[in-house]
């Protein structure tokens, strides 16, 4: 780090005029072109004590005109003053009753005696950590004490410090007699000697000249009762608080004196420049009106940073842009303000380039620079503008420190072999709610992190130019006409959030989690769930490189009041109806298991999974070799132990996307499925063996001898019919129910994760055979650089047709089926469906018939989703992005062989739904937030933080029969 670079570190201010620009002082004098006065609504000459300091506090004053006090909407006041001069009034009058921190209160809290002298240590302790926490959340704090002593103030204002606000002193000045006719007037301090408030006078006069060598931003002195009592006092906005602009803008990233990349770059994004008579640009405006803002560093390196400089401030000056300071602008404004500066990092150029400038035109550039603002919070506080970053605990504070962290990052303390800092990679640890664009450390693409971006792309480097537009999330970029400016170090992705990303940590999963997501905003991951998540993913799951989503639990619909039936489509279309959703497809259930297929064009594609060898992760070493992809289940196991066996049904599935043209008409080399694999056997032959084989095996040997023993007693002349109808009932509803879980069962020829040697039932050929797998996909989640999940249902469906259809070419090139017997059906199975219009009776008459014809052919039931994906209720929650309505039968198997008898049903009905709703509408929002992530090129440890949740989730205690 250059002695040019540590400026501005450390607790001390060493940039004094950023207090002035963005806390609004009467001092400033300096252009406003990026806040305007909206932000001052005090008269300056007010604000501050200059023009009174050298005045007797207790010389009788003029009648002047009403006191406007301007107070920043974050800061910490402390009222200065002697007993009795009405601070407590003057607080109660001014703010509310929660801003304001009174000694006298705090005394009472620790002592019962508001006067109780001995006990203003722990009252003062107590102040100031309530003032803290308040500070801290930011809320403004008034402090209503004496605080005539510096030694009280000075610990007032490094609390302000600590929180990166502003210490604003309102002093009260009264004359002694007013002091003293006040006192007496209170029981409580009726006896208070006189000499307490001559000594507190005295104190408060050796004060008034040195409050802001204290650390003061701005002081306020009013003089006597009159002027107490006509006073205003005004709130204004920060200057860096712009969260009344909502854009819509396109935030631009480093230029470095690239101005040709600069007027490319504009024209992409649809401005229009307008030049002054010699052709030069002077201003660009957006036709839609939006409003460009730059990251800064708008010099040093590049060819041309005058010209740079006169289209920005021109497109500020116009109110067509913003700019926030980089350090180059920070080096550059010393420098033409004369002090010394070494000139390295390219300034000796632009110094060079200004020289053949005239000097009102270095006089702009000066004062241009010396009212940028370290940072703007903008679009309601949901986005935040800086050069180096910023953490959230900084968002829209004001102190020396903020700015050093606005312009310079932060940095380990050690350096590269190339001499250049190491950047502290505090993205990686950011959680906050509000986006962070910034630029300063050039990466090669720009890549979100943990809702970060880094936007400079390293044009003077021989890169490219990039812009965000904001609130699309687009990223537009030009790339560099030529290297104008040898880096010091190849362009690498060591900016937090760049292409390498990092590898996976323990620290990513361990413990409790905050997720934050797109479309539920923070959901939180329990310690104990992320422990058992932890033991599977690490023990059973595939390669977490291959794994980029989980797919959530799905909610029942709501408990059916049909007779015999504990579901019904009845309910599950009113609930929609109810949520405003009138079109809806239900989807054939099939009798199968949950599984995601990662499906690459070839092994290279999968080596380099998701990105590409340009993108985040690099080829991703370790991923074993031979594979196009994966195929797992819901938590992440594979579903064959044979790898051949996962390759020969990838490859079926790719040869099919080739045959149907997806490939290209998706623009991609890798798909992300969603399917059903079948037979349901072929993941549960252990589930099936020893809970529903047993009790359909225990039936069928009791039930004959019982029925036996009962028709040998009647034919003995015992009267035991009724008993032995009981029985025979009974006995039919086991026979339904090993029926039921019969219809899910047939051979197959592979060897399964959870069967060593395939068995009756589920029992198969030879391992390394396909017959009698099916895979039935009905969404395609992801491809390269999207993803899919928000595309209509029925256009997913129409692509997944095609898919299939094209199975029977590809089988017929290849000789035969997919299991290899031109007999049996192929690979992929379709599935059917129904559209329905909830607010149609003859419409939902037909999608109940549809289900009751699926379920009584012994099908398993269906699945009902908004066509449209992604909808929102009126109050803005997601509503359910499926339920499913299983069959009569089906639901034998779940609650036993007798649940439809009307007293085991009346009991079923009592079940609690809104666990099981809420944990499928958490895990939807966690899979698609894993998605996004890996369509905007995050890094492997920020798409899998996501997916973990979505397993540790699945570890919460719901009925699993839900």
């Amino acid at each position: 780090m250059t002695d040019d670079d540590r400026n501005g570190y450390g607790e001390k201010n060493e940039h004094p005029h950023e207090d002035r620009q963005e806390s609004g002082s009467a001092q400033d004098s300096g252009p406003r072109q990026d806040s305007g006065p909206r932000q001052d609504s005090g008269p300056r000459q007010d604000s501050g004590p200059r023009q009174e300091s050298g005045e007797q506090p207790s010389q009788p004053r003029p009648e002047r005109a009403p006191r406007t006090l301007a107070v920043p909407d974050l800061s910490l006041v402390v009222l200065i003053g002697a007993t009795g001069s009405g601070k407590s009034t003057f607080a109660a009058r001014h703010f509310r009753p929660t801003e304001v921190l009174s000694s006298d209160f705090c005394r009472g809290l620790v002592s019962d005696d508001e006067n109780d002298q001995s006990a203003s240590g722990d009252a003062f302790d107590v102040l100031h950590f309530i003032a803290g926490k308040r500070l801290a959340a930011g809320r403004l704090t008034v402090v209503d004490a004496t605080n005539v002593q510096s030694e009280a103030r000075t610990q007032l204002v490094r609390l302000a410090r600590e929180h990166d606000v502003l210490p604003v002193a309102i002093v009260l000045d009264m004359p002694e007699q007013v002091c003293a006719a006040r006192n007496a007037a209170r029981a409580d301090r009726a006896g208070l000697p006189r000499r307490v408030i001559q000594r507190h006078q005295r104190e408060l006069r050796r004060s008034l000249r040195h409050l802001e060598r204290e650390g003061f931003r701005k002081v306020h002195i009013l003089r006597g009762p009159e002027e107490v009592e006509s006073a205003e006092v005004v709130t204004e906005r920060r200057f860096n608080d712009l969260r009344h602009l909502t854009g819509p803008f396109d935030i631009i990233g480093d230029i470095h004196g690239c101005r040709s990349e600069l007027e490319t770059l504009l024209g992409r994004l649809g401005y229009a420049l307008v030049r002054d008579t010699l052709g030069r640009p002077v201003d660009a405006a957006h036709p839609e009106g939006r409003t460009a803002v730059f990251v800064g560093d708008l010099v040093d390196r590049g060819p041309d940073s005058p010209g740079v400089l006169r289209l920005v401030m021109g497109m500020v000056g116009a109110g067509h842009a913003l700019c926030v300071p980089g350090n180059h602008e920070n080096k550059l404004g010393r420098y033409l303000k004369g002090s010394k500066v070494q000139h390295t990092h390219g300034l000796a150029e632009t110094v060079e380039q200004l020289e053949k400038e005239d000097a009102a035109f270095r006089t702009e550039v000066g004062e241009f620079i010396r009212g940028l603002v370290s940072h703007y919070v903008l679009d309601g506080g949901g986005l935040v503008v800086c050069h180096a970053g910023l953490p959230e605990k900084y968002h829209g504070r004001t102190s020396g420190r903020v700015r050093s962290f606005a312009l310079y990052g932060d940095t380990t303390g050690e350096t590269d072999e190339f001499g250049l800092p190491v950047r502290y990679p505090w993205a990686e640890d950011y959680r906050g709610r509000a986006a962070v664009v910034y630029g300063h450390t050039p990466t090669p693409r720009a890549n979100w992190l943990n809702n970060t971006l880094c936007l400079d792309t390293g044009c003077v480097f021989g890169g490219a130019m990039t812009a965000l537009r904001w609130p699309e999330r687009e990223l537009v970029d030009v790339p560099a006409e030529r290297v104008w400016y040898e880096p010091t170090k190849p362009l690498m992705s060591e900016a937090p959030g760049g292409a390498d990303g990092r590898p996976l940590d323990l620290n990513d999963v361990a413990g409790r989690r905050i997720v934050e997501t797109r479309y539920m905003g923070r959901l939180a991951v329990k310690e104990e769930n992320a422990a058992a998540a932890l033991e599977v993913m690490s023990r059973f799951a595939i390669d977490p490189r291959l794994l980029p989503y989980l797919p959530p639990t799905m909610a029942p619909c709501a408990t059916s009041s049909e007779e015999g039936y504990l579901e019904h489509p009845a309910e599950a279309f009113a609930g929609y109806r109810a949520d405003g959703v009138r079109e809806v497809v239900c989807e054939e259930k099939h009798m199968g298991s949950r599984a995601v297929a990662l499906v690459c064009r070839d092994e290279t594609v999968a080596g380099e999974f998701p990105h590409g060898p340009e993108g985040m992760g690099g080829a991703p070493i370790g991923v074993p070799k031979g594979l196009s992809g994966a195929l797992y289940t819901r938590t992440g196991r594979p579903f064959f132990d044979d790898p051949e066996v996962t390759e020969r049904l990838l490859r079926r599935v790719r040869d099919c996307a080739e045959e149907a043209g997806l490939w290209d008409e998706l623009e991609t080399d890798w798909l992300l499925l969603d399917a059903e694999l079948m037979p349901w056997s072929l993941k549960a032959t252990g589930l099936l063996r020893k809970q529903y084989a047993a009790v359909g095996a225990a039936s069928g040997a009791a039930f004959p001898g019982v029925l036996g023993a009962l028709d040998a007693a009647a034919a003995r002349g015992v009267e035991v019919a009724p008993l032995r109808g009981r029985q025979q009932d009974r006995a039919a509803d086991a026979a339904a129910f090993t029926e039921a879980y019969r219809r899910y069962c047939w051979r197959v020829g592979a060897t399964t994760a959870d069967d060593e040697k395939p068995q009756e039932p589920g029992g198969g050929a030879g391992p390394g055979e396909l017959d009698g797998v099916r895979l039935a996909p009905f969404q395609i989640l992801a491809v390269r650089g999207r993803s899919l999940a928000g595309l209509a249902h029925t256009e997913q469906l129409a692509l997944l047709d095609r898919l299939i259809a094209a199975e029977g070419a590809v089988a017929a090139r290849n000789g035969g089926t997919a299991g290899g017997a031109t007999d049996r059906p192929g690979l992929l199975a379709t599935t059917r469906r129904i559209l329905v219009d909830t607010g149609d009776e003859n419409s939902v008459a037909a999608g109940i018939a549809w289900w009751q014809e699926l379920t009584d052919a012994g099908g398993e039931g269906m699945v009902v989703k908004p066509v449209q994906a992604l909808i929102r209720q009126a109050d803005g929650r997601l509503v359910q992005p499926g339920v499913k309505c299983r069959g009569r039968e089906y639901l034998r198997i779940i609650y036993g062989p007798e649940y439809t008898r009307p007293e085991n049903l009346r009991r079923l009905r009592v079940r609690h739904l809104g666990h099981k709703r809420s944990l499928a509408l958490r895990e939807y929002a966690l899979g698609l937030e894993a998605l996004d992530r890996m369509a905007d090129g995050e890094p492997l440890w920020r798409v899998h933080e996501a997916v973990f949740a979505v397993l540790a989730l699945e570890s919460e205690p719901v009925d699993p029969r839900l």
